[in-house]
C-alpha cells in the first residue's frame, strides 16, 4: 500500500525558495544529482573496503540519459541505494544530510563524500514538475521503493520492482526548461560540472562515422576523467603530462610558461595545478580561468577570496574539501581556512618563482616579459608579496640586460645620483620614438631602463615610495643636463629681452589644438646639443597615464598633453634665427620697444609713489593711472608679438625646426607632415 505524507520542512514555501534563490543557476541541478549518484557509489566502495558489503561491486558507472518524448532526464547509479526508512530520513526531512551522517560513522574512510547539506537532491525541482526516486538498498532482503513528489510538500512512497541495487532519479522536466532535454546542451553541462568526478559518468554512446553519417556504437560515452592530473603525485608526472592537461583544460591556448603543483594536507587539504599563461602586456583580467573543485566536483570558476587578486591571471584548478561552501556550493563563505589557503597559494607561487630564478636565471630572464605582469600586479596589490618578490623582480635596460633591484641600484649609484643625493632612474617607454633622448643619456654615461608594461606607471610610483632616496624620470621629460642635475659650471644664459623675442617667435607658430598644450623656453645647452628638443612634464604625463588605470583620477585624462619646446641658444641655427629676426624686425619694433621702455619706467615711478602710502590713502585716480599704464604696456607687447608672429609665419627655418621636434616625437601628421616634406625638398635643392 502506498504511503502518503508531507515533507518535513519549516515552511510551505521551501520549493519556490529552492527554485529561485537557493542556487545561482538552474543548470546546477545536474551537478548536484550526478554528485549524489557518485556519493552513493563512493559509499558502497567504502563499505566494501571495510568488509561491510561482501557482494560484487561490478560496473559502478553512473548513467545519465534523456528521453525527449517522455520529457525526462534520468540519473542512475549502482551505489548504496536507500530503504524506506532512509528515504524518510534523508529525503523527507530537508537538510538532514545523509552524507553528514555517513561521515560521522566512517570519517576515516570516506574522504571522497561530496554532499554536506542534504539539499542537493532538491535542486532537481528547479527544472522539474515532478521527480521520481526508484531505489533499492544494497542490504540483503531490501525492497525497492518508489518516491514521487510534484513540487509541493506532499509525496508518495510505495514498494516497487527494481532489478539491482542503486538509485534512479527521474526528473520530469518543466515546460520552461526544455532546453535541458537537448543532447548537446546536456553534454556541455556534464563536461562543465562533472568532468573530473571520481566515478565514471556515461552519457549515451560513443559515435563513429559510417555510411556518411554519425551512428552510435556499443561503447559508453564516458564524459569524465576519474583521475585528473592534480590527484597524482608530482614525482610520477612529466612536463608533457602537465602540458597535455593544460591543453585539455584550455583547447587552442598557447603553451603555458610553467606551472605549480599544489599538494598539502595540513593544516588544510588542498591540491591543484596552477599554470602561468603567456599574457605579455595585455592585462586582460579573466577571472574565470581558475576552476574550483570540491573532491573533484566542479564548484565555481569565481575563485575570488581563495586566490589572491593578482593571481587571478593564472589558469588551472584548485581542489579542496576544506573550503567552506554554502548549500548551493556556489559561493564562498568567510572563513579562516580561506585566508590560510590564499596565503599558502601566494607563498607557493613566490617560492616557485624564486626557485626558477635561482636555479636557471637565464631561463627566468627569457620568461620575464611574459611573467612580469603577474609579479608587478602582486607587488602593487600585496605588500607581503612585494617583500617576497623584490629579490627576483627584474629591471631590463634598453639594451636588453636584466638586473635585480639591488644590482641596478649598485650599477647607477655613482653616475646617476643628483646634487640632492637622489638616485635617478632614467626610463624609456618606446625605444624607437625616444631614441634621440636615450642616446643623449648614454652619451652622458647614464643607463636607461625599459618600462613599457601596462602596470609600469603605478609600479614606478610604488618603487619611488619603497626605494630610499629614489626618483624615476622618463628620458624625454627634460633636456639631458636637467634630468640629473649636478653641480656643474653654468652656461651663460641669453639676456631676458632676447630670450623673450626668441620664445615668442617659436611660440607663435606652435600647433594649436585642444589636446596639446605647448610651452616654449630658451636654454643654453652647448653647441653640440640639438637646436630644438620637445620634452614632456614627468608629473603631468604620469598623472594622465594613471588616469587610465584609476577612475578617481579621470579628470587628469581630460587635460591636454603638456609639452615644452626647448630652444638651445648655443646652437648655430637658433642663433641665426635670433640674429635674422633682430635685423629684419628692428625698424618696426624700435618705436614699440621705446614706448614699452618709457611706459615701464612710468609704471615703476607710479608703483614707488604708491608703495609709500597706506592702501586707504591711494586715490582711485592713482589706481586708474597704474592700471592704464599696465594695460598700455600689454597693448604694446601685443603689437610686438604680432610683428614677431608675422615675421615667423613665413620663416621656413622656424617651421622646419618646429616640425623636426614634432616629427621626432611622432606628432607630425596629415597636412603638416606633407608641408614638412615639401619644405624639406626645397631646402635641400
Amino acid at each position: 500500500m502506498a504511503q502518503k505524507g508531507n515533507i518535513g520542512v519549516t515552511t510551505e514555501n521551501i520549493f519556490p525558495v529552492i527554485k529561485k534563490f537557493l542556487y545561482s543557476d538552474h543548470e546546477i541541478f545536474i551537478r548536484e544529482i550526478v554528485s549524489n549518484a557518485v556519493d552513493a557509489t563512493q559509499k558502497l566502495k567504502t563499505l566494501a573496503g571495510k568488509g561491510e558489503f561482501k557482494g560484487e561491486l561490478g560496473d559502478l558507472t553512473v548513467s545519465v540519459s534523456i528521453d525527449k518524448e517522455a520529457g525526462t532526464i534520468t540519473v542512475s547509479d549502482r551505489g548504496i541505494g536507500m530503504t524506506a526508512d532512509e528515504i524518510g530520513k534523508y529525503i523527507n526531512q530537508i537538510a538532514f544530510s545523509g552524507a553528514n551522517d555517513f561521515l560521522d560513522k566512517y570519517k576515516d574512510d570516506a574522504n571522497a563524500i561530496i554532499g554536506h547539506f542534504g539539499l542537493g537532491f532538491y535542486s532537481s525541482f528547479m527544472v522539474s514538475k515532478r521527480v521520481d526516486i526508484i531505489t533499492k538498498s544494497y542490504q540483503d532482503g531490501a525492497v525497492a521503493q518508489k518516491w514521487s513528489c510534484d513540487g509541493s510538500p506532499e509525496f508518495t512512497l510505495e514498494d516497487t520492482e527494481k532489478e539491482g541495487r542503486g538509485t534512479d532519479i527521474v526528473m520530469h522536466i518543466d515546460d520552461d526548461c526544455k532546453e535541458f532535454l537537448e543532447k548537446d546542451k546536456m553534454e556541455q553541462l556534464l563536461r562543465k560540472y562533472c568532468h573530473f568526478l571520481p566515478i565514471p559518468v556515461a552519457f549515451g554512446k560513443k559515435t563513429e562515422w559510417k555510411d556518411g553519417k554519425q551512428v552510435d556504437t556499443e561503447e559508453d560515452n564516458i564524459i569524465n576523467d576519474v583521475e585528473p592530473l592534480w590527484t597524482k603525485k608530482p614525482a610520477d608526472l612529466k612536463d608533457e603530462d602537465y602540458k597535455e592537461f593544460y591543453r585539455k583544460l584550455y583547447p587552442m591556448s598557447d603553451e603555458p610558461l610553467f606551472w605549480i603543483h599544489l599538494n598539502v594536507d595540513y593544516p588544510f587539504n588542498l591540491t591543484g595545478i596552477l599554470y602561468f599563461p603567456k599574457i605579455k602586456n595585455n592585462l586582460d583580467l579573466q577571472h574565470n580561468k581558475i576552476q574550483l573543485y570540491c573532491n573533484q566536483v566542479f564548484v565555481t570558476d569565481n575563485v575570488e577570496g581563495i586566490v589572491p587578486e593578482f593571481l587571478m591571471l593564472l589558469h588551472g584548478v584548485i581542489d579542496s574539501p576544506d573550503i567552506p561552501l554554502n548549500v548551493s556550493r556556489s559561493y564562498l563563505q568567510s572563513d579562516q581556512n580561506v585566508k590560510k589557503i590564499s596565503g599558502y597559494i601566494t607563498k607557493k607561487v613566490s617560492d616557485r618563482l624564486q626557485g626558477i630564478f635561482k636555479q636557471d636565471r637565464p631561463d627566468f630572464e627569457k620568461k620575464w616579459d611574459d611573467i612580469k605582469i603577474f609579479i608587478h600586479y602582486g607587488m602593487l596589490s600585496q605588500d607581503d608579496f612585494y617583500d617576497k618578490a623584490k629579490s627576483y623582480a627584474l629591471l631590463k635596460d634598453v639594451d636588453g640586460k636584466y638586473y635585480t633591484y639591488e644590482e641596478y641600484q649598485t650599477l647607477i649609484k655613482e653616475n646617476q645620483t643628483n646634487k640632492d643625493g637622489q638616485l635617478v632612474y632614467l626610463y624609456a617607454q618606446d625605444p624607437e620614438s625616444q631614441y634621440t633622448y636615450i642616446q643623449a643619456a648614454k652619451d652622458k654615461g647614464y643607463n636607461v631602463i625599459l618600462m613599457d608594461g601596462q602596470l609600469d606607471t603605478p609600479l614606478i610610483s610604488m618603487l619611488e615610495r619603497k626605494l630610499e632616496k629614489t626618483t624615476f624620470t622618463r628620458v624625454d621629460a627634460d633636456v639631458i643636463d636637467r634630468l640629473i642635475q649636478k653641480e656643474e659650471t653654468k652656461r651663460e644664459p641669453l639676456e631676458a629681452e632676447r630670450s623673450d623675442r626668441l620664445t615668442n617667435i617659436f611660440n607663435s607658430q606652435m600647433p594649436r589644438t585642444g589636446k596639446l598644450d605647448f610651452h616654449v623656453e630658451a636654454q643654453a645647452l652647448g653647441e653640440d646639443a640639438l637646436p630644438v628638443m620637445l620634452t614632456q612634464s614627468e608629473y603631468m604625463r604620469r598623472m594622465k597615464e594613471m588616469a587610465h588605470i584609476q577612475p578617481g583620477m579621470s579628470f587628469y585624462g581630460e587635460m591636454p598633453d603638456m609639452y615644452t619646446l626647448v630652444l638651445n641658444t648655443d646652437a648655430p641655427l637658433i642663433k641665426k634665427v635670433l640674429e635674422e629676426s633682430e635685423a629684419e624686425t628692428a625698424e618696426k619694433l624700435r618705436p614699440i620697444e621705446a614706448e614699452i621702455k618709457g611706459l615701464t619706467a612710468r609704471q615703476s615711478v607710479l608703483r614707488q609713489e604708491q608703495d609709500k602710502k597706506k592702501a586707504e590713502e591711494i586715490t582711485q585716480e592713482e589706481k586708474d593711472d597704474l592700471k592704464k599704464c599696465g594695460d598700455d604696456i600689454q597693448a604694446q607687447r601685443n603689437k610686438k608679438d604680432e610683428i614677431l608672429a608675422e615675421y615667423a609665419k613665413d620663416n621656413e627655418r622656424v617651421h622646419q625646426l618646429i616640425d623636426l621636434s614634432l616629427l621626432q616625437n611622432g606628432m607630425l601628421r596629415g597636412e603638416a607632415l606633407t608641408r614638412f616634406v615639401k619644405r624639406s625638398v626645397e631646402l635641400i635643392k
